[in-house]
């Protein structure tokens, strides 16, 4: 049985890592095309890391001839079968022994590129007990209109993050900064089986390992942040099939770390936040119901209290838009295709309900 998540509290961290050494490794599978990008950004830092690490797992491509050319160190995975989180481990474990406690370990998503301030003010916010720096991420150019609408996600993400006072409530993986003492107690957590997924860095056993991450960093008692300055750019989904894709694993990789850690401190808000989704998946469901109802009828009535629910749910899109852009804006006051792209959200959060009680398996695969 696993112990009770109490015992695995991290020790105290000292004050600022300023003088660290900062270790950039980055997850590569066949993606020659854009981790050019991401290496330029890596060395336009203001504050560069001392060095950079391409991970190169079960690529076909020129993934790892591109990265060499770039002038940084290549790692390639051997006889990895577990996506992402295998290749990180190995490499972590090829890495971390000759690094002390304070230094850093940035992980990024060979399709992401970071704002030149990104490494500073991770450095900076490596304070007191924080235990993990990540990203605040935001949507590539390009996509068309599936693209703009996940802009608009991301931009309103950033939002609640900034409400939250810049808390990290996932340390997403297209960029986040780990102390190595704290990738250390993770594994030792894990061998302890104070917490569940494996005997390594990151969980085998997890379909979104950046999430479960996340609840083990806080399980050890750390603070984990996504400090205003460190922004990323991320590639968004440009085809239907391949946003269900990842959303799937994304709301399912959520609901089965949840399942696994069970109620704790740290995942009692979390719950509360799925909880929350279900009931405005309720809400909308009972809204549009009501609705075809009345105009099935014959007799549309518009009367000043629907009126009003609708105003505030148009003001609200147009709102939170706001950062995105004059056309962003426009686009969330146009009520229907919002609302069918929070329809896509809950068809999404409904299927993953429905295939966990189904117990069927939901793979992982590149996208």
């Amino acid at each position: 049985m696993r112990k009770s998540p109490r015992h695995a509290r991290g020790r105290s961290l000292p004050g600022s890592t300023a003088a660290s050494q900062v270790v950039a490794l980055v997850p590569a599978h066949n993606e020659a095309d854009r981790i050019g990008a991401a290496l330029a950004a890596l060395r336009a830092q203001t504050r560069p890391p001392e060095r950079i690490v391409v991970v190169a797992d079960n690529c076909t491509d020129a993934t790892a001839d591109v990265a060499r050319q770039a002038g940084v160190e290549v790692v390639e995975s051997v006889k990895n079968r577990h996506k992402k989180a295998g290749a990180l481990n190995q490499a972590i474990d090829r890495l971390l022994d000759p690094l002390s406690d304070d230094d850093l370990v940035l992980i990024q998503d060979a399709d992401t590129t970071l704002v030149p301030s990104f490494l500073a003010d991770a450095v900076d916010a490596m304070t007191g007990d924080v235990g993990a720096v990540g990203a605040i991420f935001y949507g590539e150019p390009g996509g068309g209109l599936l693209g703009a609408l996940q802009r608009l996600e991301f931009q309103r993400y950033a939002r609640e993050i900034a409400r939250r006072d810049y808390r990290a409530d996932v340390l997403t993986g297209t960029a986040t900064v780990f102390r190595a003492a704290t990738l250390r107690q993770i594994r030792q957590a894990r061998l302890d089986g104070l917490i569940g997924g494996g005997t390594s860095y990151y969980s085998l056993a997890s379909l979104t390992e950046d999430d479960e991450i996340t609840k083990a960093v806080r399980t050890l008692g750390y603070r984990t942040v996504s400090p205003p300055g460190c922004r990323v750019v991320t590639e968004v989904m440009t085809t239907v099939p391949k946003l269900w894709h990842q959303r799937m694993r994304w709301q399912r990789g959520a609901l089965e770390n949840l399942r696994d850690y069970g109620l704790t401190r740290v995942t009692a808000p979390y719950i509360a936040r799925q909880a929350l989704m279900g009931l405005s998946v309720l809400a909308l469901g009972l809204y549009l119901v009501f609705t075809v109802w009345m105009l099935a009828r014959g007799r549309p009535e518009f009367a000043p209290f629907w009126v009003a629910i609708g105003g505030v749910f148009v003001a609200e899109k147009v709102v939170t838009a706001r950062g995105a852009g004059f056309k962003s804006q426009l686009l969330a006051g146009t009520l229907a295709i919002e609302l069918a792209y929070d329809l896509f959200q809950h068809a999404v959060y409904l299927r993953s309900l429905w295939d966990m009680a189904r117990r069927r398996e939901e793979r992982w695969c590149a996208t």
